[in-house]
């Protein structure tokens, strides 16, 4: 088969690191995709969200199957697009894919179907807003309605601070476009976690729960970012705690969106909070998350490409999923200012000196004058698999030593919340 990946983070290196594993590959291609997975992979220059340029490419290199890693792409319809061209594609419909488009939308349907999450409510108003924040009076999470590259959230603790993130949103324009509509929910009070799953519309199959480091610093301090950083499986979520995800969450949200005239095939993305009365939705994303895939994809054991077929020709309901015991731990190196602004075409040295059982993934690189160099905020994924928790820790973290750039910064304790 040949095999067309979309994208150029993490995630998708990930993903092609995964999928050239399985014997049905003959070739991948990646568009546009990054130094590191020119390493496996034949980088094509086309941009994730040239839809039409996309779908040049899979004609003309007779593409078997196209794996869509972002968003951006899936909301703009490149799934719909393939699937009337004929050709089969991995993600959700841009209907589907609205469960992360819109929180608005979200938050709705969840309302409708009775699917667990926070109390709500939204505005296109500012004034309203801020109105609404004042007679709340209390915590509360604001949320830019759009896609916002993972930004869009704040947390509130006070009503100043509430008020400051509507005036960030709606007036500042912070997020653009993205902002035109604010959802503004309660602060629930838990423990995150991720439980991604494959489905085909119909079967439900959740992959090891994980736990992505949203704030920039340790101790889950400062801006929220993309992710610093994940492990898995979080031991939060034991056996039990995911059959009541299953049961209340990923399949009555699957079973709506089909009823809503929405159906939806690929990774469903459910981020979690533990409260004290049992798992509540924070949010959806409909594509594997980053960086959660990678730790997750470094604990798969089943070809991802049978199982990705499975879920495309709707026969996952026949797939065993297995999985590899022990544990794995990503950790995020950004650049100097991100999440702010950050500078690029800083030199990168010494992934030659990594581990050789460390992964590093990479998210945000491109080659200078033939120098490897930072060109994005999170800039490398330095994954290790172990036994266990603490040993896969103590394995990424001896990857990272190995890696430096002027400015590199990351979260020294990453998966330490398993350990306590």
């Amino acid at each position: 088969m040949k095999i067309l990946v979309v994208g150029s983070g993490g995630r998708e290196h990930a993903l092609v690191w995964k999928i050239a594993q399985s014997p049905l590959v003959k070739k991948i291609y990646c568009a546009p995709g990054n130094p590191g997975i020119a390493q496996l992979a034949q980088c094509v220059p086309v941009a994730a969200e040239d839809i039409n340029g996309l779908l040049a490419l899979a004609r003309q290199e007779q593409i078997d199957l196209t794996v869509v890693g972002p968003e951006m792409p899936l909301t703009l319809g490149l799934a719909d697009a393939f699937a009337a061209a004929g050709l089969a594609v991995f993600g959700p419909t841009a209907a589907a894919a609205a469960i992360e488009g819109s929180k608005k939308l979200a938050k709705d349907i969840m309302q409708k179907y009775g699917i667990p999450t926070a109390r709500y409510a939204t505005f296109t108003d500012y004034q309203a807003a801020r109105r609404y924040i004042v007679e709340q009076s209390s915590p509360c999470v604001v949320k830019a309605d759009g896609l916002a590259a993972g930004k869009g959230v704040i947390v509130a603790r006070t009503v100043e601070q509430a008020l400051e993130a509507v005036d960030l949103i709606m007036r500042d324009r912070a997020f653009g476009r993205a902002g035109d509509v604010v959802v503004v929910e309660e602060l629930l009070q838990g423990q995150e976690a991720s439980v991604l799953a494959f489905t085909d519309g119909e079967s439900v199959v959740p992959m090891l729960p994980a736990q992505d480091h949203k704030q920039v610093f340790d101790g889950d301090e400062g801006p929220n970012t993309g992710g610093m950083g994940a492990y898995a499986p979080a031991p939060l979520v034991d056996e039990h705690m995911l059959r009541k995800v299953q049961q209340t969450i990923l399949q009555p949200t699957v079973r709506a969106l089909a009823a809503e005239g929405r159906p939806y095939k690929g990774v469903l993305y459910a981020g979690l909070m533990l409260t004290p009365d049992g798992p509540k939705v924070l949010e959806f994303n409909a594509r594997f998350g980053d960086p959660e895939a990678q730790p997750v994809l470094a604990l798969l054991r089943s070809d991802l490409v049978e199982i990705m077929l499975s879920v495309v020709q709707g026969r996952l309901a026949g797939q065993t999923v297995q999985w590899h015991t022990g544990a794995a731990v990503c950790v995020v190196l950004a650049s100097g200012g991100y999440p702010g602004s950050y500078p690029k075409g800083v030199p990168i040295s010494g992934l030659a000196d990594v581990p050789p059982d460390v992964l590093v993934f990479h998210a945000g690189t491109a080659l200078q004058d033939g120098q490897l160099v930072t060109a994005g905020g999170r800039v490398l994924g330095v994954t290790a698999r172990a036994d266990n928790i603490a040993a896969a820790i103590e394995r990424a973290y001896q990857g990272v030593e190995k890696i430096s750039f002027a400015g590199m910064h990351y979260r020294r304790d990453i998966g330490r919340k398993a350990l306590n």
